[in-house]
């Protein structure tokens, strides 16, 4: 008997879920024996809730709710012995995820297009004892992204991002990073550094055009500025999408590094769109660690 969980996160997407619910419900009935739903009522519930269901051995698990939710989902199922299908429902601002995987950004869309028959491999990012699917983020993204007011995201969607993290460019901070990169040394002078797993990064599908979802890669890319010029001249090329190292920006594949600044102090990250631990980290990739239901 094949049974399925439901993990809804209520208050995403401007309180969506519940338009979406029996929806959702009724299409995972199409296919499975048993489908349980449950909703979440703090942070952690759907880590908590996908982990017991991956102890519990059922067939699959999905979620319903923003970037973070689905971060949850996939969090609660990383590194068990037995590992659920995942799939979700996006309700978010940005959904990443849902990009790169070619899943419709409408939840309906996202519901009717389902197909459990076509799924695929899924890299998962870790970052010291706690997962990631899509980016981290080290130096002002971090703080332009919790700059931006719930308000904002209502009003400007991902394009709310963009425009905190310019102002905070303009500001111009530079960090001395200290990275070892799969065993070779590297010093950066940056403003900004990003890990990302997937082409999508802020909801700009380009960003990184060479990443795939199960290349078992981890992509790197920093800024060259170390004053507000260079900063402004890096943009055309992360508007264009990365793909190789240039004069503004630099970019690497790797499989595992450990990333610290070259003085004590502190400096935080941004993992998913959430508070992350702060410097030094370790990155590794699990590659092909999920199995996710994915669009054609």
């Amino acid at each position: 008997m094949k049974k399925a969980l439901l993990v809804i996160n209520p208050s995403a997407g401007g309180e969506k879920a519940k338009h979406y619910r029996h929806a959702a419900t009724a299409k995972l009935a199409s296919y499975f024996d048993e489908v349980e739903v449950k909703e979440t009522q703090k942070g952690g519930d759907a880590r908590d809730f996908a982990r017991a269901a991956a102890k519990e051995k059922i067939d699959s698990v999905f979620v319903m709710g923003g970037d973070g939710t689905v971060n949850e989902g996939i969090s609660g199922l990383a590194e068990q012995d037995y590992r659920p299908k995942f799939g979700f429902f996006p309700l978010g601002t940005v959904n990443d995820l849902a990009r790169a995987l070619d899943i419709p950004i409408n939840p309906q869309e996202a519901i009717d297009a389902l197909d459990f028959e076509h799924t695929k491999p899924l890299d998962i990012g870790k970052i010291n004892d706690h997962y990631f699917m899509n980016v981290i983020a080290i130096g002002v993204i971090p703080e332009a992204v919790r700059d931006v007011s719930a308000e904002d995201k209502t009003k400007f969607g991902k394009m709310a991002y963009l425009i905190s993290g310019l102002k905070k460019i303009v500001q111009n901070e530079t960090y001395a990073f200290a990275l070892e990169v799969d065993g070779e040394e590297i010093l950066v002078e940056s403003t900004t550094l990003l890990i990302g797993l997937t082409n999508s990064i802020g909801g700009h599908e380009n960003f990184l055009p060479d990443a795939e979802v199960n290349d078992g890669l981890l992509h790197l890319v920093y800024l060259k500025d170390s004053n507000l010029l260079e900063s402004i001249k890096a943009i055309p090329s992360l508007v264009q999408g990365v793909t190789d190292s240039n004069q503004s920006i630099g970019y690497r594949t790797f499989e595992k590094a450990h990333i610290a600044l070259t003085n004590k102090h502190s400096l935080g990250t941004n993992v998913d769109g959430d508070e992350g631990d702060d410097l030094p980290v370790d990155v590794t990739i699990l590659p092909s660690h999920l199995t996710v239901y994915s669009g054609r």
